[in-house]
């Protein structure tokens, strides 16, 4: 019993210290080795550069609609959001009254051409008869004239014959003067003729006016384009000088986007860019920068660029937001880094922890292009190396670290 007691005695001193030689064997490896990081491999493959910004899509103009005339309006036979073409009616006012002038002023026209045709075809023929009747007359009476006179000087009539006959060769000279003056009127550039055709003129005129009065009754589509507001009901009174409708115009599409002005020494005019709207972020088009503002806006430090879309998807609406990623610079099997990794990234001497036999060594890198995340390396490191993923981590120059959780550079 007392070797037995003894045995117990001695046993729980003897298990406290394996434990505590585990304990310090096990702080001593870790000592050794170094803590566990997680590390990032450096890959080589094909890199672009692009400056990533959001923006809206917009016609390169929009056409604002309203009514030329006062009135009610009786149809509004489209819908925001919808497709038209040229000439589509828009809206419809009422216009019993302005087809009912149309008509009376087309009557009118009529008229003032009637009386043209008559001028013509009656009056001008009956002053030529009337003119040659009177002259017919002149001659009659200028031979009896001459009679009259012969037979005064032989003194076979007195003098009061003679002055009936000379006043009646008078009287029919005048009235040959008459008659060509009433042809000259009736013909071509004479006042009847003259009167006649500025009456036609004018009626033409008010029919014209009437007429175009009722074509203001009707708003159509100046071209084809998309419907995107639309400020106006049925039995609405309407007046000019109000924009009722907005017309997004059919045709070339582009994106504006105002980019921080830090990347403007990387944009030029022809890049490509691959874009996505915020509704459908998974199906991507291509885009090409046309036109970058001169001016920078100051209070956002961004810079106004238009995007031409040669080939709009066919969801693609007025005002979406996009997403823009603009294809700055390429560069072909270019060593690749997170740039989270990189401490001082902003300076001029970046560096890296670098991976060697368990030790984190600090490695000066030189940098190259930049974009998503990934930095470009041009010295200091090649692919397949190891580099401590984050520079957030405070550890030594040559400290013992085990590496863990790879992150592999896509």
């Amino acid at each position: 019993m007392l070797q037995l007691h003894t045995l117990r005695t001695y046993r729980y001193p003897l298990i406290g210290g394996l434990l505590v030689m585990c304990v310090l064997g096990w702080a001593g490896l870790r000592w050794f080795y170094g803590p566990q990081m997680p590390v990032a491999l450096v890959v080589q493959r094909d890199f672009v550069q692009t400056v990533v910004a959001s923006g809206r899509v917009q016609s390169p103009h929009r056409v604002e609609l309203g009514v030329q005339i006062t009135g009610t309006v009786k149809a509004v036979p489209v819908n925001e959001g919808q497709t038209v073409h040229a000439a589509q009616v828009l809206i419809a006012l009422e216009d019993a009254e302005l087809a009912a002038n149309a008509r009376q002023a087309e009557l009118a026209v009529t008229q003032a051409q009637a009386k043209l045709r008559q001028l013509r075809e009656v009056q001008a023929p009956l002053a030529e008869q009337a003119l040659l009747q009177a002259q017919a007359n002149q001659d009659a009476a200028s031979r009896g004239l001459q009679r009259t006179q012969d037979l005064f000087k032989q003194g076979f009539i007195g003098q009061a014959a003679l002055d009936e006959s000379v006043r009646a060769e008078h009287v029919m000279r005048s009235q040959v003067k008459s008659a060509q003056q009433q042809l000259s009127s009736a013909r071509s550039g004479g006042s009847d003729m003259a009167v006649a055709e500025s009456a036609l003129s004018q009626a033409q005129a008010g029919a014209e006016l009437a007429k175009s009065r009722w074509h203001y009754s009707q708003v159509l589509a100046p071209v084809a384009g998309t419907l995107i507001a639309r400020n106006v009901e049925a039995g609405d009174t309407v007046q000019p000088g109000k924009v009722l409708m907005v017309l997004s115009p059919a045709g070339e599409t582009q994106l504006v986007v105002q980019i921080d002005e830090k990347h403007l020494n990387l944009l030029k005019l022809g890049q490509s860019a691959q874009v996505s709207a915020d509704a459908y972020p998974d199906q991507r088009f291509t885009a090409e920068l046309v036109y970058i503002n001169p001016g920078v806006d100051a209070q956002r430090g961004s810079v106004e660029v238009k995007l031409r879309v040669t080939q709009p998807p066919t969801y693609l609406q007025q005002d979406m937001t996009v997403s823009v990623d603009i294809e700055v610079a390429k560069r072909n099997q270019a060593v690749l880094v997170p740039t989270e990794a990189v401490h001082d990234v902003q300076s001029q001497g970046p560096w890296v922890f670098k991976v060697v036999k368990g030790q984190a060594q600090r490695t000066p890198i030189q940098l190259g292009l930049r974009s998503q995340g990934l930095s470009e390396v041009l010295d200091g490191l090649a692919a397949n190396d190891q580099v401590l993923a984050t520079a957030s981590v405070v550890v030594n120059d040559k400290a013992h670290v085990r590496p863990v959780s790879t992150l592999v550079v896509k």
